[in-house]
């Protein structure tokens, strides 16, 4: 009887042992090889409003081949496509990103090149620009692979219609009870709400603003007309990020101001349909 249980307590433990060796059989990163990024298009890219749905280039990128113990990766690999301007080796806060799975390679339009370079990278309209790309492959909690840089010099973004049309008046006030003139319409002291417009789609105002107030802006001191006002679509809630930054909506709700009092530059942008505030 003794030996039987002797048997039976080695096979127990042998078991055991097994068991832990199986659990213990994990999948580890072994690497994998930087991505090669290629171009349909070499030298400055051609872009003109009259052809602005034509294929302004198509990137091109080989598989990393991420490998582990089990073999080749089989699930789709992240992959993230930066536009810089060059020399500003992809710091520049205002790169274009653009963030695909699986795919080797990405077609781009010359509209929609134009809308990067204008309203992303903030470039100036009909000037040449040196410009650069590249891609970034990721997998799972793996370090990135970064493919070569390729640039393109002399690139020139074309001029389109603002997104919102600006104001017919030349002319633009703030109004709300973020300011201190209130709701009042006719604005009694109007130079101190005006905003300097600086080019034929940018208008800009230094002025002190009530923390979580809410305001609107006019182009015709007097006049509530639906055509003539501009917001944002949706009221932001109470300290939300966008208080900062959002996008410009004719005859809209009331936009919200940002929770702190104080000085701020806003910067009222028709071309990219944008409104920025900046406290100073």
């Amino acid at each position: 009887m003794r030996r039987i249980y002797q048997i039976l307590f080695s096979l127990t433990f042998l078991s055991g042992v097994f068991s832990c060796k199986k659990a213990e059989n994990k999948d580890y990163y072994l690497g994998g090889t930087p991505p090669v990024l290629t171009s349909s298009v070499t030298g400055a890219i051609p872009l003109t409003f009259a052809t602005s749905n034509q294929v302004a280039l198509q990137l091109m990128w080989t598989n990393p081949e991420y490998m582990f113990t089990t073999g080749i990766n089989s699930h789709n690999v992240n992959y993230l496509v930066e536009i810089d301007t060059t020399n500003s080796k992809f710091t520049n806060p205002n790169r274009k990103s653009i963030s695909l799975s699986g795919d080797l390679s990405l077609t781009i339009t010359q509209a929609q090149l134009n809308d990067y370079l204008l309203n992303q990278l903030n470039l100036a309209v009909s000037k040449p620009h040196n410009i650069e790309m590249r891609v970034t492959a990721s997998i799972g909690g793996t370090v990135p692979l970064v493919s070569n840089v390729l640039k393109f010099p002399g690139v020139t973004p074309y001029a389109t219609p603002p997104k919102i049309t600006p104001p017919a008046s030349g002319t633009l006030f703030i109004v709300g009870s973020a300011v201190a003139g209130g709701w009042n319409n006719p604005i009694s002291n109007p130079s101190s709400q005006q905003f300097t417009q600086v080019s034929p789609t940018v208008y800009q105002l230094k002025t002190p603003i009530i923390g979580d107030g809410e305001y609107k802006f006019i182009s015709v001191n007097g006049s509530w007309d639906s055509d003539k006002q501009w917001s944002i679509a949706t009221e932001q809630a109470s300290g939300d990020p966008s208080t900062l930054n959002y996008d410009l909506s004719p005859n809209g709700a009331n936009a919200r101001a940002p929770l702190a009092s104080g000085t701020y530059l806003i910067v009222v942008d028709f071309q990219r349909g944008k409104v920025t505030l900046t406290k100073q």
